[in-house]
Formats: structure tokens, sequence, C-alpha cells
């Protein structure tokens, strides 16, 4: 019997921490029921982690990303222990089909396994499964779609472990694309109209991947993943000026290099990065039957890459700007403000988790 995946469909009214763990760092974000908005922003942390720790997704040093977390709960003071976490997306399986109407949820759990043992290429008793049920069938009235999400448990086990180390009880485990996209649908209601009938595209620029999500009216109609991300212009730091890895990531972040590194290495890099934002663009027009996009969102922690939204504009032809999760909350007194908008894009995935426990 597979066990139940905790929480990918599920929502906590309790306090709750988003925890995001990426490659480079640990990102810790609480919101609060708001005073005159629906939310606050309470607290953050972003805290790097060692070099290996986690790797392609998978948990290698478990301790180390404990250690890291521990530090930021232990920056921000938070004393919220229930928390939110996320899989990566290559170690989540999700398949929609399509059940009868009407049935008990438990008679919904047995079909749902039966059929998960269809597309799960490994053991049912290894993995850890949950699903929602999206609402009737276009094609059939008297059937209903189902979403179901399956993990092998040693992947779930991992960031369970590393949250009770840190002492923490995770209660929902989300995946990292549904929990951006949460915080984007909270952006996009912020637009005029809450942004019906513009065609979106974010741009998520990580360490070393960029992932490109396109939204039309609520809906997904494209993705696009390519190889760009921030680790390329820490190498090519840690090359020029004979840096260690971290000590070039701090550098990057603080600006403290050389007169030379605007024209070396920051231009070309943000160069590159308009050239593969305009190539995926044009890669959506000839694949897709849409010929344009009316804004451009970049998020991650490239995303405030001095030049880069600018550029980005320019070489695309498509108002562009730098996401913030937070847009239209409140944020406590205790939150700087000019360092909040440096980090907030790559606080997507982490602001999502936590409105896990707001209802949408």
């Amino acid at each position: 019997m597979a066990v139940s995946l905790p929480g990918i469909f599920r929502r906590s009214s309790q306090p709750l921490l988003g925890i995001d763990v990426s490659a480079s760092s640990v990102k810790l974000v609480e919101l609060v029921p708001g005073g005159k908005t629906g939310m606050r922003l309470e607290r953050y942390a972003i805290e790097p982690i060692e070099h290996g720790a986690i790797v392609d997704g998978n948990v290698e040093k478990p301790e180390a990303v404990a250690d890291a977390l521990t530090r930021a709960i232990r920056r921000t003071g938070s004393r919220t222990r229930q928390v939110a976490m996320a899989l990566p997306s290559a170690a989540v399986i999700t398949k929609r089909i399509t059940l009868p109407a009407g049935l008990r949820e438990e008679d919904y759990e047995v079909q749902v396994e039966t059929e998960a043992s269809q597309y799960i290429p490994f053991s049912i008793d290894e993995v850890n499964l949950d699903f929602q049920v999206l609402g009737a069938s276009a094609a059939s009235p008297e059937d209903v779609e189902v979403l179901l999400a399956a993990s092998r448990k040693e992947k779930v086990d991992d960031r369970v472990a590393i949250a009770e180390m840190a002492g923490l009880k995770p209660i929902v485990i989300d995946v990292e694309p549904y929990a951006a996209r949460t915080s984007l649908d909270y952006v996009t209601s912020m637009l005029p109209n809450r942004g019906d009938g513009l065609v979106l595209a974010v741009f998520d620029i990580g360490q070393s991947t960029t992932n490109l999500t396109i939204v039309l009216n609520g809906q997904t109609i494209f993705e696009r993943d390519q190889s760009f991300g921030g680790h390329q212009l820490t190498q090519d730091i840690v090359r020029l000026y004979g840096l260690s890895p971290e000590e070039a990531e701090l550098k990057k972040k603080s600006g403290d290099l050389p007169d030379n590194f605007q024209s070396e290495l920051l231009g070309p890099f943000v160069e590159q990065g308009a050239t593969e934002v305009a190539r995926s663009l044009q890669f959506f027009f000839t694949s897709t039957p849409y010929t344009r996009v009316d804004r451009i969102f970049l998020a991650g922690g490239c995303a405030v890459t001095p030049g880069l939204a600018e550029t980005v504009a320019e070489r695309a032809q498509v108002p562009t700007e730098i996401i913030s999760p937070f847009q239209g909350m409140e944020v406590s007194p205790s939150i700087r403000e000019r360092q909040l908008r440096l980090d907030a894009p790559a606080l997507m995935v982490g602001c999502g988790l936590a409105m896990r426990r707001f209802d949408s």
C-alpha cells in the first residue's frame, strides 16, 4: 500500500514557515494575516549552504542543510515550528487521469493507486501518493479529472529529515513549480483586470537553469528549461580573479569586485542572458499558435543582476520587470525594504509555500 504524500493539495490554517531548499541556499518565509491586506510578510531569511550539499535536487549532506536551516530560524527569531517544504519537479511524477464522479474519498484513493501503478516506473510500495479532484471532465460529464502526484519515499524522507534535525515539523510537502505558481497567481491578481487576456512570460533564472513558464488567463500554455544561470558568472569570477566559489558568490552579491568586472564579465553575462530570453520566446512563437508576449517577469536570484531587466526589455521589445511575490502585502517594520527588493525574486517558491496557510 502506498503511503500518502503529505499535503501537496492540502492547506494548513495554522502558522506555517515556507522552507525552500535549493542548490545554493535555504530560504525561509513566514506570512501572517495582515491588518489592512490579506497577508503580511513577517520575516524571511536566505542562508547559504555548503557547496555540494544539494546536487541535482538530491540531498547529499543533510546535516549541512539542516545547519543552514537552523541558522535561518535563529536569524529570524521565528517560533513557528510547522513548515511547508517542496520537492523539485524531477522528483515528482504528476498525471491527469479521468475517474467516475461521485465516489467516496476512500474509493478515489483505491482508484488513484491502481491508476498510478501504470505510470510509475518503480514499485507502488516505494512511493508516496497524493491526488486532487480538479472538476468535471470536459469529455464526459459523468467523470471527473483527477491530478495525481507520486514521489519515491526516500525523496520525501530526505526533506522531512532536514526539517526534523532543525526542530521543525513538516506538514505540507509541495512541488517547487506548484509553489512558485501560487506566488505568480497572487502577483497576477494584482494586475489590472487580474491580468485577464495577458500573455505573461516568467523567466526564473536560478543557479544553473532558467525555467520559462508562460501563462494566459490562469493556465500554463508553455514551459521550457534551458541551461543558463548565475553559476556561470560565479565560475567566470573564480577563473578571472582566483577566488574560491564561496568568495566569488559573496563578492558577486556585494559588488566588491575590480573595476574591469563590468566590461570583462558582467556585460557579456547580461548580453547572454538577454539572448537566451529572446531565443526562448522565439521558440515559443514558432512552436505554438501564439504570436505575442505582453509582459516579461524575471524571477530567481539572477533577476536583480544589474542591467539585465533593461537589456531583456530592449532585446525582446516587451515590457520587463523584476517580480516580487510580496507585491501588495504589508511588510514587517523589522524587514529592510531595500534588501527585500534584492531578495524577493528568489523567494517565489518560499512565499508560495508560506501561502499554504491561507485559503485562495
